[in-house]
C-alpha cells in the first residue's frame, strides 16, 4: 500500500524549534465572576506592555461608547473576539512577557471551563492567581476554584485582594480578609505565596507599587509572579509516550504519538500496550529525514523491531520504569453533571488517547462547600467534588496525578461522549472489604449498533399509579401493539417480579425500595440490551421513582396512570382494597398507605374513563416515537 504520510518530524532533543507555549510559564486565573478578574488581565497586559498595537485605542473607544472613562476588561473581550477568529491569540491562553521571561496567562472564566483546561493545559500551570473580592471575600465560586486548584495539583497561589480601593485601602480589613482567605487554602492545604491588596481598575499594585497603600511590605503582582519557580522539566520524567495513531506505509507499520515525559531514542528497549510486548526503536521518522532522538513535548513517528502490533491508546515506556497497573483506582473527582451521581454508574475513563470501561464502585467522600470538609456520602451532587474508587475489567496502566505532571489525569465520558467529570487518578485503591471484587463489563456491542439491527432505540418506560389503575393491564395490551410494530419489547409487572425476582421480600418501606431497585437494574440490563421495557408497579414513593430513574439513567421515562382512590376501589380486581379496609393488609397503598404522584410525568395516562384500547394505543404511540429512528421503521414480523 502506498499513501501520502501526514505526521509531525520527529525533532532532536535539543532542537530549539518550540512553541513559546512551551517554553512559557503558565499562570492560570481564576476568581468569582463579579470579583474582577477580566479587569485584572485586562490590566496587566497594559501595565506590562504586552497589547497588541492599537487594542488600547480600541478599547478607549468602547467605553467612551457607553459612557465610561475606560473599561480594561474591554481589553479582553477585544482579545476573545480576536481569537474566537483565530487571527493570533490561542483560544484559553494569553501571552506575555515579564523582563524577559515568557508566560502565559491560561484563562478560566468558570468551573466548567476550568475543567476543559483542566485536561488540556492549567493542569501544567506552575502557578495561580486566585482574584478575591476584599469586601466581599471568598464566595462559594471561590471556594469551587480553590479546590479546582488542590484538584489540578497547583500548590503556588498568589491571592489579589481586589477592590481594595473601595475600602480605601483600610489596613485592617485588608489584614482580616488576608487572615480568611489563608485559613480557606490552608484547609485545602494550600499556601499563599503572597496575598496582594490591590484595585485592578487602578493598577495599585498590579505592576506598580501604590502610594495608596504605604503600610504594604509585600511584592506587586508582577512581582509575584517573576519568582513564581518554573515546573522540572518532564523530559527528566520516565518515559511516556501514548499512542495517537498507527499507520502502514509501504512495508512500514509507524507508531505516532506525542512524549508526555521523557526522553525516547532510536536503539531504546520500550515495553508496548496492555499486552507488555517488547521491541526496539528501529528509526525515529520525519519530513526532513530520520531523526535520533525526541523528547517530552515532541510529536514522533517512529518503526519498531520487530514490528509487533500497537493499538490507538497503547501507552510505551522504558522497562525500568513502569506504570503502575490495577484495576481498581482511586479517583478525586470533580462532577459535571446536573444529576447526582451513585456508585453503580458506567462510564468511559479517558486518559490520554486511551479509554476503559469503569464502573463507580464507591463514593468514599465529598467536599463539603460548606466548610470544605470531606464528609462520607451515597451520591455526589451536580458540580461535586468528592473521592471515588473506579473498577475495571482490565488491569489499568498510569501515573498517579502529581503537579507538573500529564500523567492521571483522567476524564469521565457517558455514552454520548460528553465529558462528566474531571477524575485525576490518585492511586490504586485496595479491595472492598472481605476482598470481594466485583468487575462490570460493558458489552461490547454498542448502544447504537443495536439500534441500527433492531431499527429502534432502547428505553424504559415506568408506569406509576394507585393500585387498581389498570398498570399492567395496560402495559400488556400496549406490549401487544408495540411488537406487532416491530418493536422489541418485554412487561415487568409487579406480581411477577414478587413472584420470581423478589420472593424474599415483604411490603416494608425497606423492602419495597429493594423490589424497586431490582426492578430499575433489570430494566436497565434488558435496555442495555437493545430492549424496550415497560415497567408496571405502584412505586408509590417520588424518592424510589427517583432511584429508578437514576440506575436507569438514559432512556428512562415516567408515565402516571392516572385514577383517582374512588375508581381503583370501586374496581379492585385483587380484592385488595376491600382486604385492607377490613384491616387484613397495612400499609396498603390508596387506603392507609401514602401515594405521592409525580409532578412532571412525561406522559399522562387517564383511565379512570378510557378504553383499554384507547390507552393502549397512546401508550403504544408514545413508545414508538421515543424510540423511533430517523429514517427507520421497525422490521415488523422481524426475528
Amino acid at each position: 500500500m502506498s499513501a501520502t504520510l501526514r505526521v509531525v518530524p520527529a525533532q532532536p532533543a535539543n532542537d530549539t524549534v518550540a512553541t513559546e507555549n512551551e517554553l512559557a510559564t503558565r499562570i492560570v486565573i481564576v476568581g468569582h465572576v463579579d470579583h474582577g478578574k477580566s479587569t485584572l488581565i485586562g490590566r496587566l497586559l497594559h501595565d506590562t506592555g504586552n497589547l497588541p498595537e492599537g487594542r488600547m485605542d480600541a478599547a478607549l473607544a468602547s467605553s467612551e461608547r457607553r459612557g465610561l472613562k475606560v473599561e480594561w476588561s474591554f481589553l479582553l473581550d477585544s482579545l476573545q473576539a480576536e481569537r474566537d477568529q483565530g487571527v493570533t491569540i490561542d483560544s484559553t491562553r494569553l501571552p506575555f512577557v515579564l523582563d524577559g521571561r515568557p508566560f502565559v496567562i491560561v484563562d478560566a472564566p468558570g468551573h466548567r471551563q476550568f475543567l476543559r483546561n483542566m485536561v488540556t493545559g492549567a493542569a501544567g500551570a506552575a502557578a495561580a492567581v486566585l482574584v478575591v473580592d476584599v469586601a466581599e471575600g471568598a464566595q462559594e465560586q471561590t471556594r469551587r476554584h480553590a479546590v479546582l486548584l488542590r484538584l489540578i495539583g497547583v500548590r503556588h497561589v498568589v491571592v489579589l485582594l481586589n477592590k481594595a480601593d473601595l475600602l480605601d485601602f483600610d489596613a485592617d480589613r485588608v489584614a482580616s480578609a488576608t487572615r480568611a482567605i489563608t485559613a480557606l487554602l490552608e484547609q485545602l492545604e494550600l499556601s499563599s505565596a503572597a496575598v496582594i491588596p490591590a484595585s485592578a481598575r487602578h493598577g495599585d499594585n498590579v505592576a506598580a507599587r501604590s502610594a495608596r497603600t504605604g503600610w504594604y511590605r509585600g511584592p506587586t503582582l508582577t512581582e509575584a509572579l517573576s519568582v513564581v519557580p518554573p515546573l522540572a522539566s518532564r523530559a527528566e520524567r520516565p518515559l511516556r509516550l501514548p499512542v495517537q495513531d498507527v499507520y502502514r506505509f509501504d512495508s512500514k507499520r509507524i507508531v505516532v504519538g506525542r512524549i508526555e515525559s521523557g526522553r525516547v531514542a532510536v536503539g531504546d528497549t520500550l515495553v508496548i500496550g496492555r499486552e507488555g510486548a517488547v521491541a526496539k526503536v528501529a528509526t525515529l521518522e520525519g519530513w526532513l529525514g530520520s531523526g535520533t532522538e525526541a523528547e517530552a513535548g515532541q510529536s514522533v513517528a517512529l518503526t519498531l523491531a520487530p514490528d509487533v502490533v500497537v493499538e490507538r491508546g497503547d501507552l510505551l515506556h522504558g522497562s525500568a520504569y513502569p506504570p503502575s497497573r490495577t484495576a481498581r483506582l482511586r479517583a478525586r473527582l470533580f462532577w459535571l453533571r446536573q444529576e447526582p451521581l451513585r456508585p453503580g454508574e458506567s462510564f468511559r475513563l479517558r486518559l490520554s488517547t486511551a479509554e476503559y470501561a469503569v464502573t463507580v464502585a464507591a463514593i468514599t467522600s465529598v467536599v463539603s462547600m460548606d466548610d470544605l470538609t470531606d464528609q462520607p456520602a451515597d451520591h455526589v451532587p451536580p458540580e461535586g467534588f468528592a473521592d471515588v474508587v473506579l473498577a475495571a475489567s482490565e488491569s489499568i496502566p498510569f501515573d498517579p496525578f502529581e503537579p507538573g505532571s500529564l500523567g492521571g489525569r483522567g476524564v469521565l465520558v457517558d455514552g454520548h461522549g460528553r465529558i462528566v467529570g474531571g477524575a485525576p487518578l490518585i492511586g490504586p485503591a485496595p479491595l472492598a472489604t472481605g476482598g470481594r471484587s466485583v468487575f462490570p463489563v460493558d458489552s461490547a456491542v454498542s448502544a447504537w449498533e443495536r439500534a441500527q439491527a433492531k431499527r429502534h432505540r432502547s428505553g424504559v418506560f415506568w408506569m406509576t399509579g394507585l393500585p387498581g389503575s389498570g398498570k399492567s393491564t395496560l402495559a400488556r395490551a400496549a406490549e401487544t401493539l408495540l411488537f406487532r410494530r416491530g418493536i422489541d419489547v418485554s412487561v415487568l409487572d409487579g406480581d411477577t417480579l414478587r413472584a420470581r425476582l423478589s420472593s424474599d421480600l415483604g411490603f416494608s418501606p425497606e423492602d419495597r425500595r429493594e423490589n424497586i431497585r431490582r426492578a430499575a437494574v433489570v430494566a436497565r440490563l434488558l435496555a442495555d440490551s437493545g430492549q424496550v421495557v415497560l415497567v408496571a408497579l405502584i412505586s408509590p414513593r417520588a424518592e424510589d421513582r427517583a432511584m429508578a430513574r437514576q440506575a436507569v439513567a438514559e432512556g428512562f421515562r415516567e408515565v402516571y396512570v392516572d385514577a383517582d382512590r374512588a375508581v381503583c376501589k370501586a374496581r379492585d380486581p385483587k380484592g385488595l382494597y376491600a382486604a385492607a379496609r377490613a384491616g387484613r393488609l397495612s400499609g396498603f397503598t390508596g387506603v392507609d398507605g401514602p401515594y405521592e404522584p409525580p409532578q412532571a410525568p412525561d406522559l399522562v395516562i387517564s383511565t379512570a374513563t378510557a378504553t383499554v384500547g384507547n390507552s393502549a394505543e397512546r401508550l403504544a404511540a408514545f413508545v414508538t416515537e421515543a424510540v423511533a429512528l430517523p429514517g427507520l421503521s421497525p422490521r415488523v414480523g422481524a426475528d
